[in-house]
């Protein structure tokens, strides 16, 4: 099996990170689709065990998280039916965690959108803050928190008091 050297994978991952398309490296590099493909999983894999590593103890102040849909394959309503039930095809999530100060990505999963998933997501954000923080969400029933009993879940507001009066035209 041949292994690329140094510089034939800096050379493909400065193309790709110059926004070249898989089949235009190729071109480029002259190095087979599938071999680009297999760095791809390596680099991806190294630096998530960079980020993993790396990205504890923060001192960020405020965080901003919010979900991402995407899909894999086909849309929902486009899945075959034999595919229906089959991992990663259909709806995925990105969840995603923002320090706004710096624009620094503490963490991100890749996942559904449930409650599971809010909660991995939300305790591998706790693992790498250092204190306490403001966070921010879009309010998704689900973000690390288990369902809210009926009597503790919003309700509209009450209105105790209206006078009419006439706006002036």
């Amino acid at each position: 099996m041949n292994k690329l050297t140094t510089d034939e994978r800096v050379k493909v991952v400065a193309c790709l990170v110059e926004g070249n398309s898989l089949r235009a490296t190729v071109r480029m590099t002259g190095i087979h689709r599938t071999t680009i493909q297999k760095l791809l999983v390596e680099l991806g894999a190294a630096c998530s065990a960079y980020q993993d590593k790396t990205l504890r103890n923060l001192k960020c102040k405020r965080i901003q998280c919010d979900e991402i849909w995407s899909f894999v394959y086909a849309k929902d309503k486009n899945v075959p039916a034999y595919m229906k039930h089959a991992a990663g095809v259909g709806s995925v999530w990105t969840w995603v965690a923002l320090c706004p100060d710096t624009k620094l990505v503490p963490c991100w999963f890749v996942s559904s959108r449930d409650a599971s998933a809010a909660n991995h997501f939300m305790h591998d954000l706790a693992g790498r803050l250092a204190s306490r923080v403001q966070l921010t969400t879009d309010g998704h029933s689900r973000a690390g928190c288990p369902e809210a009993p009926k009597e503790h879940r919003r309700q509209p507001s009450l209105c105790f008091r209206c006078r009419p009066h006439r706006l002036p035209c």
